[in-house]
């Protein structure tokens, strides 16, 4: 016999924790008609807080009763409450999002922002879960009720308000079902604007920077600006292109990045506005899976100041995306983009997940999440996986 789902029963155990409080906890309940609905379980400095969420047909006495017995035997506190009308799972489970919170430091003026703001829109908080207290503290906040999009507008207010990052994704299998990141270079896998780079060896890299700023804001074509760029090294040695890649410095956290997603089976890339001089030295320093750039062309030991082949614009770098998802047989849908500036736009659209990573204003407003924390490897947080996860796979096996 089934119990009657228009009852419910919630059962929230709390007090010092020891084996044996669950386990005695169920066995009581497995003696009366009860279908358990949901369980929230989180041990905190040896204090346990257990919720227990149930459908009954029992009556309302027989759950008091074996509250009582078990607050008694377990030695913790049991309270129990009862509604008309038992949870409906299903559209509760619909309404399912995870929040991410990032900041360095984290105030409790920013996470109580975010709380009110979660049930501003009708969502509760569910269960609350740190993944990080280093290189950045970040908490994971499992909401229901809220539709997904009044939750990623009303939590993007609080990010700009409280200047912490925030980043709402729909609960569901495919958020850990991800395969494939592509990361953008300049700017997001490296520090610097290579382009900048090789036009201060030339001593034009004012203009240049200037230039490259504009394009990135989107407040210039592309494609015409880098063009217009790459015409003033017309003459620059191909030696200042070792030059440059001897200087470029990782973003912090990039290699962790890689390292941590390649041991979870990613493919792992680089789609770049930039050039495949610089950009096929780090896919073998990082033991990346692909990448796609562009190339300048070289005679007689130096630069022309042209491109060759078919230019990797905006579009162009949507496009690789989608050749590389195709490559590896993956789904759009389960592909990572990472990128800072208005070229990017497309691609970071285009991916199951598309993440502005201290990007321009335009960037972060089409993103699906943005990070302006400056270390790569906090993508895995809003990824759902734990500081302490990363460390483990570091540790030799048992």
């Amino acid at each position: 016999m089934s119990a009657d789902p228009s009852r419910s029963a919630l059962l929230t155990v709390t007090g010092p924790d020891h084996p044996g409080v669950t386990a005695q906890l169920f066995t009581e309940l497995a003696l009366v008609d009860v279908e358990i609905l949901d369980v929230e379980q989180v041990v905190i400095r040896g204090q346990l807080v257990l919720g227990v969420l149930l459908a009954i047909r029992a009556d309302e006495s027989e759950i008091k009763h074996i509250a009582d017995r078990v607050s008694a035997g377990a030695r913790v506190s049991i309270e129990s409450s009862f509604d008309e009308a038992a949870t409906d799972l299903a559209e509760h489970r619909r309404r399912r999002n995870h929040v991410i919170v990032l900041g360095a430091p984290l105030p409790a003026t920013a996470v109580a922002a975010v709380a009110s703001a979660i049930a501003d829109v009708g969502g509760n908080i569910d269960t609350i879960s740190r993944l990080s207290s280093y290189p950045v503290t970040s908490l994971e906040l499992m909401v229901s009720g809220a539709k997904s999009a009044k939750l990623r507008e009303a939590l993007s207010t609080v990010a700009s308000q409280t200047g912490v990052d925030i980043a709402v994704e729909k609960a569901g299998l495919l958020r850990r079902s991800k395969r494939l990141i592509v990361l953008d270079v300049d700017s997001t896998l490296i520090q610097s604007e290579v382009i900048d780079s090789l036009a201060a060896k030339a001593g034009r890299e004012s203009e240049v920077a200037a230039v490259t700023a504009a394009a990135m804001a989107g407040e210039l074509d592309f494609g015409q600006s880098l063009r217009d760029r790459v015409s003033v090294l017309q003459g620059l040695p191909a030696s200042a292109l070792d030059e440059v890649y001897d200087e470029l410095v990782l973003t912090p956290g990039a290699g962790t990045l890689v390292r941590t997603l390649k041991a979870m089976g990613f493919r792992c890339g680089i789609v770049s506005g930039g050039f495949t001089q610089i950009t096929d030295r780090l896919v073998t320093r990082l033991d990346l899976d692909f990448s796609a750039a562009n190339t300048l062309e070289i005679l007689d030991g130096r630069l022309t100041g042209r491109l060759l082949g078919e230019l990797l614009d905006r579009r162009g770098k949507a496009a690789a995306l989608k050749r590389f998802a195709a490559q590896f047989d993956i789904p759009l849908s389960q592909t990572v983009a990472v990128g800072d500036g208005a070229n990017d736009i497309d691609m970071l659209a285009t991916a199951g997940l598309g993440v502005a990573f201290n990007a321009k204003p335009v960037v972060r407003e089409q993103a699906h999440a943005a990070l302006n924390q400056p270390y790569l490897d906090a993508i895995l947080f809003v990824l759902g996986i734990s500081h302490a996860e990363i460390e483990s796979l570091d540790e030799p096996a048992n």
